[in-house]
């Protein structure tokens, strides 16, 4: 290791997520790894001859953070797609809408994202209010969960689903009493058609919907389309202090993409992509998945997971429950994976020593993950798998102690959280029962049983804005009577945003501190956040974040 420093931190409140050496004031970096920390003094006597030296001017100065469930190519994709965040009623829509269309008159398909589904205050839109709105072209509203889409007769008849279609397990086109859609396609397997008649394609969408790769080929010029559209989103996320993202939808192509960004020196964070497997993909499928980790294996871009989907959303019934949903009588959900039928996919997964990640929201979809672990377990023999719950809305009291029982790993984004004050909360008696509610979201109940538990923001579903999803864990609304809500401390939150997601990708000891040795993976905020109002944490902002000792980001 050098002994000077290229570039210091000095006057800072540094936070390490180092229990030996919690605080320090300053950090010396050097050849992309950190040199030493300690004071401004001592770190100021190891700048070398023309080392940057930079003041954080009393500001909070953590490891990078780790955003450990995101969809890269969706996110890079909705910065440039129309924004439906904040629209209500029909006349916002219309007008919204409108506006979009007349600026992009060549855009094959209109595509709105981060639709509300309460759109039509009090209801979801339709088929007829779409047509109503853009009757001459193509419209579609994604949700921002990524799990519904809305379409007018234009977008549906172009996809071939006006008239029904067949649908894989778990995915439904909603059909209208007059045999035709009503517009409302819910999960990939209904609306990967209608994605793909958007300027891109739908290849953003691919490695979510098909975890499979273009069809035809992506050309050249399309390419190096998705090239600037990704570098764009990996700017972006880097722009909120984050030096690593782990994707949540994968397939070669972006792997391709991305090791081409990459070899230009472009690759603003560093990136694990998995292999996702659909509940229709033949078993034998499970190969690509060790293929991709063979062929990539860089401290900025590998792979070695599995991603499965379990269910879909509470908002559309189709969250998997022990119990039918109140408010929806016989409803208890869609089961992506049937039981033996995953059982066998995480044997087979984990024999191969690769890492498994499931979206399960319900309680049932929660107790089926847990039960494919246990008999990938039984199977294989227990090891340091580190298998991953994605979400886990609601959990069935009996099997909150399971994670820690069987070394899984809770993975939770606290601004889905009914009490997170981004999304507004479940009316009573619609999606839970009220016995249910103090094991929704419950991060506090998976912690004390000794789960591990990590945050991530699951961009573009919420924004990939750190801070905001920091202060919805450390600063919960009070829902009232029948929630357990409990705030997270401030220092758990950052915890579980820098070595508990390091520790998750199997890296721990290399990077998530601020330690000698480490990657120099560095984010410097605007403030003292200790010192900080935690109703106002969301104001916080980087100044600058610096990847692997290359910044990143400066603002």
């Amino acid at each position: 290791m050098a002994h000077q420093a290229d570039r210091v931190i000095v006057n800072g409140r540094v936070l390490t997520m180092d229990a030996s050496t919690p605080r320090a004031e300053a950090v010396a970096m050097a050849g992309g790894v950190i040199l030493a920390v300690g004071s401004t003094a001592e770190i100021r006597a190891l700048a070398g001859p023309g080392a940057e030296i930079v003041d954080a001017g009393g500001g909070t100065v953590l490891p990078g953070f780790i955003d450990s469930h995101v969809h890269l190519f969706q996110g890079s994709a909705g910065l440039e797609f129309m924004a439906m965040d904040g629209v209500m009623g029909f006349e916002a829509t219309r007008d919204t809408v409108r506006r979009y269309a007349a600026d992009n008159p060549d855009e094959p398909l209109i595509l709105g994202t981060g639709t509300s589904y309460d759109l039509m205050i009090g209801r979801n839109p339709t088929r007829a209010d779409l047509d109503d709105i853009m009757p001459d072209r193509p419209l579609a509203l994604l949700a921002p969960d990524i799990h519904t889409v809305w379409a007018n007769t234009m977008a549906l008849e172009a996809a071939g689903l006006l008239h029904g279609a067949p649908m894989p397990e778990g995915s439904i086109i909603v059909m209208g009493e007059d045999g035709k859609a009503t517009g409302e396609l819910l999960e990939t397997g209904a609306f990967g058609p209608v994605l793909q008649l958007s300027r891109t394609g739908g290849r953003e969408m691919l490695g979510y919907v098909t975890g499979a790769e273009p069809e035809p080929p992506a050309t050249e010029a399309e390419r190096a389309a998705d090239r600037k559209l990704i570098t764009k989103g990996l700017k972006h996320a880097a722009s909120y202090g984050i030096t690593t993202m782990h994707n949540m939808d994968g397939n070669f192509y972006q792997l391709e993409l991305l090791s081409e960004i990459e070899a230009a020196g472009d690759l603003a964070c560093r990136m694990e992509i998995p292999m996702h497997l659909k509940n229709y993909d033949p078993l034998e499928r499970i190969e690509e998945a060790d293929e991709m980790r063979r062929r990539y294996t860089s401290d900025t871009l590998w792979s070695g997971r599995v991603k499965m989907f379990m269910d879909g959303v509470m908002e559309t019934r189709t969250a998997l429950m022990m119990r039918e949903y109140p408010d929806t009588p016989g409803v208890i959900g869609e089961a992506v994976f049937e039981p033996e039928h995953f059982n066998e996919a995480c044997r087979r997964i984990d024999a191969l020593g690769l890492q498994i990640a499931v979206h399960a929201i319900g309680d049932l979809a929660v107790r089926r993950t847990l039960d494919g672990y246990a008999a990938a377990r039984k199977a294989n023999g227990a090891r340091d798998s580190r298998h991953r719950i994605e979400h886990i809305e609601l959990i069935n009291p009996a099997d909150i102690p399971r994670l820690a029982e069987l070394g899984a790993v809770a993975s939770m984004q606290p601004r889905h959280a009914a009490f997170g004050g981004y999304f507004p909360p479940y009316d009573r008696d619609t999606v839970m029962y009220d016995d249910q509610l103090p094991y929704a979201f419950a991060w506090q109940r998976l912690r004390e049983a000794g789960a591990r538990m990590i945050f991530s923001t699951d961009w573009p579903v919420v924004p990939v804005d750190v801070m905001g999803n920091v202060q919805a864990a450390v600063a919960p609304v009070d829902l009232g009577e029948g929630w357990d809500i409990r705030a997270q401390s401030l220092h758990a939150t950052l915890e579980s945003y820098t070595a508990g997601n390091a520790w998750v990708e199997f890296r721990e000891g290399r990077k998530g501190q601020l330690i000698a040795g480490q990657m120099a993976d560095v984010v410097i905020m605007d403030r003292d956040l200790e010192a900080e109002v935690p109703e106002q944490l969301h104001a916080a902002r980087p100044v600058m974040t610096i990847c692997g000792g290359r910044v990143t980001y400066s603002g």
